[in-house]
């Protein structure tokens, strides 16, 4: 394996951001030091640039097995890598179901051959597999968790059977990720609003999928975790008012109850959807602008704990579909870390603090061995920033199979120049390298 030696560049690493030379060796960093240098190593200018861990996302859909005319878990890696994401956690709502161990270990297998990113995927629960998802608990070291959809989403897999619920939360020993929509408000709301209107659009979506459906199934998911003390994380917060269920009074990692914010619920509000229509379809819904303003709020204080991307491609022509019809999802990895750099430019959110959210407290809040920050002995997972130079988004450097992105024309006032998975250099400077894959994640749980 090459070795790679980074040259003054700026480490954003807990907390602080230094100007230090970092030396790969053998897939990890080998040396952190203001002074390093080695005649065998590849070296690389960081001058001016910022060297930060690799994002970790706990929540991407690569639709792979089964809906592979959208994403493949080769090229939606692959668009992550481009963007800075070096790890990723996928869901269980593809076709087949990830509902038994031999399809679950199916998709490692994919990601084996295919991947180049670090790879983990969640066991996926239906009403009637509660047995089968507690052998998950033999594999928790090398599984990142279970996921429970308590709302329904793409994929049919809703969970309603309060025994299926009370067995699992009970029984399970890996975190418990779960999608909190209450699936009776939803369908009050959407008979409701039929007897108002002759057609339906996307501004309803956030009536539909409004934010008491939200809280009531993120306060039943946390009244039984805490009932058995239960390790719980709730996926994609986005209201108001389901932020007095979280707490910043105590360290992440004594956290039993953890939360995370998506980018496009601190990017987009109800007001896009003029714009942007069902492009921005999503579940849960986009909502109105005070709902983002207080995110934004609870995850500067750590009432929120990580930022994720809930990248979830669909066609063009599914997405274009009247919005009964249209698809729930929008892509986001290739550009997730972007649009968390232009707030930082903009002065809302520091990189200490993007770097704490999107790698540090991932990584801990999963118990992710050896990756997430950057520290000698660690997985050389990293990203190099050039926050000098900017890109703008367009069909033309898109990576997604499904080739559209909300984000289509904005201009970012950055670049990712270099993305290293496991010590390999898989993206340089718009060249990619692909002969080494990713690995499968590893979990340092007792």
């Amino acid at each position: 394996m090459q070795k790679y030696l980074i040259k003054n560049v700026q480490l954003v690493n807990e907390g602080t951001i230094t100007v230090s030379d970092i030396l790969l060796k053998e897939g990890f960093i080998e040396k952190i030091d203001s002074t390093i240098s080695s005649s065998n190593a590849t070296e690389i200018n960081g001058e001016g640039k910022y060297l930060l861990p690799g994002l970790i996302d706990d929540q991407v859909h690569f639709r792979e097995p089964g809906l592979t005319h959208k994403a493949t878990i080769a090229s939606e890696a692959k668009a992550a890598v481009a963007g800075g994401t070096t790890s990723f956690m996928e869901m269980p709502n593809t076709i087949p179901n990830a509902v038994t161990q031999e399809l679950l270990e199916e998709k490692y297998q994919i990601a084996s051959k295919n991947s180049l990113g670090n790879y983990s995927f969640y066991m996926g629960t239906g009403n009637d597999n509660s047995d089968e998802v507690l052998r998950t608990n033999e594999k928790r070291k090398n599984i990142c968790g279970v996921k429970i959809f308590m709302g329904s989403s793409t994929g049919n897999m809703l969970v309603n059977n309060p025994m299926t619920l009370d067995k699992i939360f009970r029984e399970s020993e890996l975190l418990i990720a779960t999608h909190c929509e209450d699936e009776r408000i939803i369908r009050q709301n959407l008979e409701k609003i039929k007897t108002q209107k002759n057609e339906l659009t996307v501004a309803d979506h956030p009536i539909i999928r409004n934010e008491d459906a939200c809280f009531e199934s993120s306060l039943l998911a946390i009244q039984i975790a805490k009932k058995y003390n239960t390790r719980l994380h709730i996926l994609h917060i986005s209201t108001e008012k389901e932020l007095q269920l979280f707490s910043n009074l105590m360290p992440l990692t004594e956290k039993r109850i953890t939360a995370e914010v998506c980018v496009h619920h601190l990017h987009f509000t109800s007001n896009d959807y003029v714009r942007l229509d069902n492009q921005i379809k999503c579940n849960p819904a986009i909502k109105a602008a005070h709902n983002k303003e207080a995110l934004w709020k609870a995850l500067l204080d750590n009432r929120l704990d990580v930022i994720a991307s809930d990248h979830a491609p669909h066609t063009i022509e599914e997405k274009n579909q009247p919005y009964i019809n249209s698809p729930s999802g929008l892509p986001l990895v290739q550009h997730s870390l972007q649009l968390m750099l232009q707030y930082y430019q903009q002065g809302r959110i520091s990189l200490e603090k993007i770097v704490e959210k999107t790698s540090h407290a991932v990584a801990d809040c999963f118990q992710i061995k050896n990756r997430g920050y950057i520290r000698e002995g660690y997985f050389a997972d990293l990203v190099l920033v050039d926050l000098t130079k900017n890109t703008t988004v367009s069909k033309q450097n898109i990576l997604y199979k499904c080739g559209w992105s909300p984000l289509e024309a904005v201009e970012f006032s950055s670049t990712i120049t270099h993305s290293f998975v496991s010590g390999n250099l898989v993206f340089e400077n718009g060249i990619f390298h692909e002969s080494v894959k990713g690995q499968r994640l590893v979990f340092d749980r007792d």
